[in-house]
């Protein structure tokens, strides 16, 4: 009677703390409703943007932050291109979740010994960007999956891609590829050549580590990376990227961060050549 008292005892304990953290991971997670409502309204300030300003706050410093949107036919679809050969090749073939390139990540980071390179589809990079910030925890993880699954069942693939081109990070309080192409180019995002493309593709990410400014070197390399994926999967030519049988090698971890991002100068400014026409697309 004893034994199954305890028993019984044990298996009481465990529901609770099942349940518990059930509640947990749930207690964490954005209205439903509000992630529904993406189909039409853009979202404003995201959970990266708020963190990303209050770490010079912490510091004494003024935060800045530079955002425009635009519509999915708005942008370059070189830059599109180039996006999800580097990103996601699979996101019009997924359901938010490439549990391949999870795999292959996690074999790459066992053998580094660190964590080099994440498998993380698009929607779960939206997913992070909008409400869950760079925490890395398996907390965090399962709420990213959550609402990466919501977002896959409620907006189209090409609204999910103009949310994440639209809100990402790419520099130091720099939002959007609007934003990024005019502070790194002096263009609008529509004009974007193949290689200026990828050189965006490139800081996505680490885009406070990787960009012209810190590291051009780093950024140099990162951007042969993505032509060489572009090329692969047939969105250019193999003249315009690097040849070779092997992609050049990712030149930064994943998570790598600067203790201290260096402030924003002023855009360059270049003559934009004439936009290339982009098919439209629902992602407005």
């Amino acid at each position: 009677m004893t034994k199954r008292l305890r028993s019984r005892g044990a298996l009481a304990a465990l529901i609770v703390v099942v349940v518990g953290c059930g509640a947990w991971v749930l207690w964490g997670l954005p209205a439903r409703t509000a992630v529904r409502a993406l189909q039409k309204k853009h979202p404003g300030e995201t959970r990266l943007m708020r963190e990303r300003e209050d770490e010079p706050r912490a510091k004494g410093r003024r935060a800045h932050a530079a955002h425009a949107w635009v519509p999915l036919a708005s942008v370059s679809r070189h830059l599109i291109h180039a996006v999800l050969a580097s990103e996601d090749q699979k996101f019009f073939g997924h359901e938010g979740v490439d549990w391949k390139a999870i795999q292959e990540s996690l074999e790459t980071n066992v053998e580094k010994g660190r964590f080099a390179r994440g498998g993380s589809t698009i929607t779960q990079q939206l997913a992070k960007n909008l409400y869950f910030g760079t925490q890395k925890t398996p907390v965090r993880k399962l709420r990213e999956l959550i609402v990466t699954r919501w977002l896959e069942q409620d907006l189209s693939k090409a609204r999910i891609l103009a949310l994440y081109l639209n809100v990402i990070e790419w520099g130091d309080g720099v939002y959007g590829c609007e934003a990024a192409a005019q502070h790194w180019f002096g263009k609008p995002a529509a004009a974007l050549s193949e290689t200026e493309a990828a050189g965006l593709a490139a800081m996505i990410p680490n885009p406070r580590r990787i960009n012209p400014r810190v590291a051009a070197a780093r950024h140099e390399r990162a951007t042969r990376r993505v032509l060489w994926l572009m090329a692969q999967a047939g969105y250019i030519g193999r003249d315009v990227a690097p040849l070779g049988a092997e992609p050049p090698a990712e030149p930064v971890a994943e998570d790598e961060e600067p203790e201290d991002p260096p402030a924003t100068p002023a855009p360059t400014t270049t003559p934009a050549p004439t936009p290339t026409p982009t098919p439209s697309a629902d992602g407005t």
